[in-house]
């Protein structure tokens, strides 16, 4: 299966630390989210195209671990991938990297379905999402 990756460089700002001087760990989702962002960028399916659409995809799980910290004046490199799946729902992993010692400092992954506007389930890929997973490979025309 083809991979699709989305590699982004963000600077840990002073506003991002706790007391440690380290990144407090809730922005660590905010930085999967600015991941997810530049993978719709890159790869053409943004949140706005499925607003479009007439649907949503809100996150139902979300997992993070913690390797070692970033801190003020780093620069943090995410690493976002799409994982296959057939099942109607979106799944990243990410991988967030010191760009200057190359360590590992986080792991995660989420999960979003599919709604539509008015937050009731949607259980098969809705058109423009398929449409996009042809384009890039994803799946086999039917």
């Amino acid at each position: 299966m083809k991979k699709l990756i989305n590699r982004i460089e963000i600077p840990v700002r002073f506003s991002e630390n706790d007391p440690m001087g380290i990144v407090w760990h809730g922005n660590y989702l905010r930085y999967f989210e600015d991941g997810r962002e530049s993978f719709g960028k890159q790869y053409g399916i943004s949140y706005m195209d499925y607003y479009k659409n007439n649907i949503m995809a809100p996150i139902v799980k979300i997992s993070c671990e913690y390797k070692r910290s970033l801190r003020f004046g780093d620069t943090g490199i995410i690493e976002t991938e799409y994982e296959y799946t057939e099942a109607a729902k979106i799944i990243f992993k990410y991988r967030i990297f010191n760009k200057d010692t190359g360590e590992l400092s986080v792991t995660g992954s989420s999960m979003q379905v599919f709604t539509d506007l008015k937050g009731n389930l949607i259980f098969t890929h809705p058109e423009f999402y398929t449409r996009w997973k042809l384009r890039w490979g994803l799946m086999a025309e039917q």
